[in-house]
């Protein structure tokens, strides 16, 4: 059978033995939790990169979407940097990361494991005339470069 969407670990990770792959909490979540693959703190005002060691494969026409969990945001007054983090089908092999922005007034602080946002899988559509033909060249941040 032919994969059509999910997650693997990436490649490069090292210590694949501490990934943790996402998987949804209850038969209804549209979400798969994201886990903190390294400890990290965000002070108050900075934003932080939260590793996964993860990458998704899907569909050409679909992306992957990046949101904060609302218990996280509630909690420990955090949010994503980016609003929401946009996967494309072509980033695959690329570690997906969480931007993490502390908007509260304390030092923020994700250990190992820790569930930090929520990954949901999308369809999307194109204009009449699309013509878009660029090719990624790299991996977080890469696109336009």
């Amino acid at each position: 059978m032919a994969k059509v969407r999910g997650f693997e670990i990436v490649a490069d990770v090292a210590d694949k033995e501490q990934v943790i792959l996402p998987k949804r909490s209850t038969e209804k979540s549209a979400g798969y939790d994201l886990h903190a693959l390294r400890d990290i703190v965000v002070e108050p005002g900075q934003v932080g990169l939260v590793e996964t060691g993860l990458t998704a494969y899907m569909q050409a026409d679909e992306w992957l979407g990046i949101y904060i969990r609302s218990g996280t945001s509630f909690k420990y007054q955090v949010m994503l940097a980016n609003g929401v983090g946009v996967v494309d089908s072509d980033y695959y092999g690329n570690e997906i990361k969480i931007m993490i922005r502390n908007i509260g007034d304390r030092p923020l602080s994700f250990q190992r494991g820790d569930r930090v946002a929520q990954a949901i899988f999308q369809k999307y559509l194109l204009v009449d005339a699309d013509e878009a033909s660029g090719v990624r060249s790299g991996g977080f941040g890469s696109t336009g470069v």
